[in-house]
C-alpha cells in the first residue's frame, strides 16, 4: 500500500474522536447559555463584536450560577449553592470581588470529623492551659492559628497573676508577653535563694530612736522618739524621706512627745503620740495632716483599714472608730466601751458599709460593729489572747493556759466573724503564741510564731500543722508567708528566709535589736529593727556620738530581689553623698565615678 494512503494509526484515530467530541460538547453548552460557539448561526450573521470571554470568567459565571465545572465526571453530585444575584456585565472585577467575598465567609475550623465555627472553636481552647495549646498548634496550620490567638495568651496571663491591670491591646504579643513574666518570676525565685540582689539602709536620724515602723506595698513609714514621722518609697528607690508635720499646739513648750504606732496604707498615714494624740495624713496632699483629733489618755492599740479611709483607736477603756463622711469630712463613725484595756485592734478588710473592728482586751476578743453595740465573739477567763490577725471573714488569734486547765494548751483559735463560731482549734504548744498571720497568707493555710523558738504552718482545713520550723533563739517576733517561702524574725534580731515546701533555711541577716516588722512581695523585703528602750542609756551621750547612736537606734532593711536592679544601687545611704553636707557620716566610697554628682 502507498504511503500517502496508509491507514492512520488507532491511537490517532481516537484523538481526532475526543476533539471532535469536545468541540460538539462546547457547542452544546454554548447553545444552553445562549452564546453561540460557532461561526454564525444563520446564513449571513456577523460575528459579535465583543471579543470572546476568557476561559476562567466562565469557569467563575458557572460557579457563580450553580453550574459544575466543565472535565471529568464527578464520583458523587454536589450539593448546589445558594443561588448568588447576577454579576454585572461580566465585569472581571465584580466575579473577583463576589469569589472573594465567599472566601472571607469560610471561618470554620476543621474538627476532627466536624467542622466548627471559630468562635466555638476558640471557646472550647480556652479550657487548655500552656502545654496543652503547644501541642494543639503542632496539629495543623489553623490549630496553631487557634492556639495562639491573643485572647487565650491574654486569659491565661490573667489567670496566673501576670499583668492583671492591662487590657488586651497593650501587647502585640501575649505569648511572649507570659513567657518574659514566667521567666522573671524564675529569676527573682533563685535571687531570693540565693540572696542575690540590693540591700539598703533607711536613713535613720541622729540622737532619735526607732519607735514603731510600717509599710505597704513599699512605702515605709517611721517614727521617732524626738516625735517625727518620715516616708520612704522603696518602690523607685529614692530614700530622700519626706518628714510628715504633726499638729501642735504653738503654745506647747518643751520637746515633742514620742510616737507610739504608725500605720499606712495605699492613701493613708496615721501616727500616734504619747500624748493620745492622732494625727492623719493623706499622701496625695502633702505634709499637712487632714485630720486630728485626741484621746485623754495613751494610745494602747492603733489600725487602719487595708483599704478606704478607716481609722480606730483604742485607750483606756474606750475604742474610737473615725471615717470621713460623704463630703470627706472626718467625723467620729463609733465609740464603744471596753471592760478591759486592749491589747490588739484590726480592721476588717473589704467590708461594704460600716467599719467592722475585732479588739482583744486581755482574755475577751470583741466584734465591733458601727451599727450596733460590741459584741463578744470569745470569752474564756484565766486565757488571756497573745496575738491576733483577721481576713475578710475570719479571725485567728492566740490564747495562752496559765496551767489550772491541763487539758487546753496554748492553741490558735479561729472564728467565722458572720456566725461568730469557732472553726478551729490548732496547735497543741507549751510556749505562748506570739504572732499570727492570717491576711497575707496563702489560702487555707496559716503561719504562727512561737516563744518556744519554732514556726508554724497550719493547714486550715485538717487543723493540722504542715510544718515546724526551728527558726530563733529568744521566741519569734514577726512571720509572713506566701506559696513557697516562710521569713520569720526573732526577738535576738535574727531575720530568717525559709523554703517552705523543702523545710531548709535559705539564708539569714542579724541585727542588733528585736525584729518588730516584716513585709515582703515578689521582689522586695522590708524588716524593722526596733529597740526596746527608748532612752539612751547614760548622761554624757550627745546627738554627735556615733558610734553609741548607732548601737542603739535601731534599724530598717530594705532588700530587691528584682532582675534589673543595678549593683552600684545597693550601695548603703551612708556611703552615698552629693557633697553638700558636712557631716561626719558620710564617706562617699561607693560612687560609681568619684565626684559624679557635684
Amino acid at each position: 500500500m502507498a504511503e500517502g494512503s496508509a491507514e492512520p494509526p488507532p491511537f490517532s484515530r481516537c484523538r481526532r474522536e475526543e476533539r471532535a467530541g469536545g468541540a460538539k460538547r462546547r457547542r452544546r453548552e454554548a447553545a444552553a447559555e445562549g452564546s453561540p460557539a460557532g461561526p454564525a448561526a444563520e446564513p449571513g450573521s456577523r460575528r459579535a463584536a465583543e471579543p470572546a470571554e476568557p476561559p476562567y470568567l466562565a469557569l467563575a459565571r458557572g460557579l457563580l450560577h450553580g453550574g459544575a465545572p466543565p472535565g471529568p465526571a464527578r464520583r458523587g453530585p454536589s450539593p448546589a449553592r445558594p443561588a448568588e444575584e447576577p454579576a454585572g456585565d461580566g465585569g472581571a472585577d465584580d466575579l473577583l470581588g463576589q469569589l472573594i467575598r465567599d472566601l472571607n465567609e469560610i471561618n470554620e475550623v476543621p474538627f476532627f470529623d466536624v467542622q466548627l465555627p471559630y468562635e466555638l472553636a476558640l471557646k472550647i481552647f480556652q479550657y487548655l492551659d500552656k502545654t496543652e495549646l503547644g501541642r494543639c498548634a503542632q496539629v495543623s496550620r489553623t490549630w496553631k492559628a487557634l492556639a495562639e490567638d491573643e485572647v487565650l495568651w491574654y486569659r491565661l496571663c490573667q489567670q496566673e497573676g501576670y499583668l492583671v491591670d492591662t487590657s488586651i491591646s497593650d501587647h502585640a504579643c501575649w505569648k511572649l508577653a507570659l513567657k518574659n513574666c514566667r521567666a522573671r518570676e524564675r529569676t527573682l525565685k533563685t535571687n531570693w535563694k540565693n540572696r542575690i540582689g540590693a540591700v539598703s539602709q533607711l536613713r535613720y536620724e541622729l540622737g532619735k530612736i526607732l519607735c514603731d515602723v510600717h509599710s505597704c506595698d513599699g512605702v515605709v513609714i517611721a517614727g521617732y522618739t524626738s516625735g517625727e514621722v518620715r516616708l520612704w518609697d522603696t518602690r523607685t528607690w529614692d530614700y530622700t524621706a519626706p518628714i510628715l508635720e504633726a499638729m501642735h499646739d504653738p503654745g506647747d513648750a518643751g520637746p515633742r512627745p514620742h510616737v507610739s504606732f504608725v500605720r499606712i496604707n495605699s492613701s493613708l498615714a496615721v501616727a500616734a503620740y504619747e500624748d493620745g494624740t492622732i494625727s492623719i495624713w493623706n499622701l496625695m496632699f502633702g505634709r499637712e495632716p487632714i485630720h486630728h483629733y485626741q484621746h485623754n489618755q495613751r494610745i494602747q492599740a492603733l489600725a487602719l483599714g487595708s483599704e478606704g479611709a478607716v481609722v480606730a483607736t483604742a485607750s483606756g477603756f474606750e475604742v474610737k472608730v473615725e471615717s470621713p463622711d460623704d463630703k470627706g469630712f472626718w467625723q467620729t463613725a463609733a465609740t464603744f466601751d471596753i471592760q478591759k484595756l486592749v491589747n490588739f485592734l484590726n480592721l476588717v478588710p473589704d467590708v461594704v458599709g460600716s467599719p467592722v473592728t475585732v479588739a482583744a482586751a486581755e482574755d475577751i476578743v470583741y466584734l465591733l460593729k458601727a451599727e450596733g453595740p460590741g459584741k463578744i465573739l470569745h470569752s474564756v477567763y484565766g486565757q488571756p489572747v497573745t496575738c491576733l490577725d483577721v481576713s475578710a471573714h475570719e479571725a485567728a488569734f492566740g490564747v495562752k493556759n496559765f496551767g489550772w486547765l491541763l487539758n487546753e494548751p496554748n492553741q490558735i483559735l479561729l472564728y467565722n466573724l458572720e456566725t461568730s463560731q469557732c472553726l478551729k482549734k490548732m496547735g497543741n504548744s507549751i510556749g505562748d503564741f506570739t504572732c499570727v498571720n492570717l491576711q497575707n497568707s496563702p489560702p487555707n493555710l496559716l503561719v504562727t510564731g512561737n516563744k518556744d523558738r519554732r514556726v508554724r504552718v497550719f493547714d486550715l482545713r485538717k487543723s493540722e500543722s504542715l510544718c515546724s520550723l526551728y527558726a530563733h533563739q529568744l521566741g519569734v517576733s514577726a512571720v509572713q508567708m506566701d506559696d513557697w517561702k516562710i521569713v520569720s524574725g526573732g526577738e535576738e534580731g535574727l531575720v530568717c528566709v525559709w523554703d517552705q515546701r523543702m523545710g531548709t533555711k535559705l539564708w539569714e541577716m542579724h541585727a542588733r535589736h528585736p525584729v518588730r516588722h516584716i513585709w515582703f512581695n515578689s521582689h522586695s523585703l522590708i524588716t524593722a529593727n526596733i529597740p526596746d528602750e527608748k532612752s539612751l542609756p547614760g548622761t554624757s551621750i550627745t546627738d554627735d556620738d556615733l558610734t553609741v547612736h548607732h548601737k542603739y537606734r535601731g534599724i530598717i532593711y530594705a532588700y530587691e530581689f528584682s532582675a534589673d536592679q543595678l549593683a552600684v544601687e545597693s550601695v548603703l545611704p551612708i556611703c552615698r553623698s552629693s557633697y553638700d553636707e558636712v557631716t561626719g557620716y558620710n564617706y562617699n566610697i561607693g560612687l560609681a565615678v568619684p565626684y559624679d554628682n557635684i
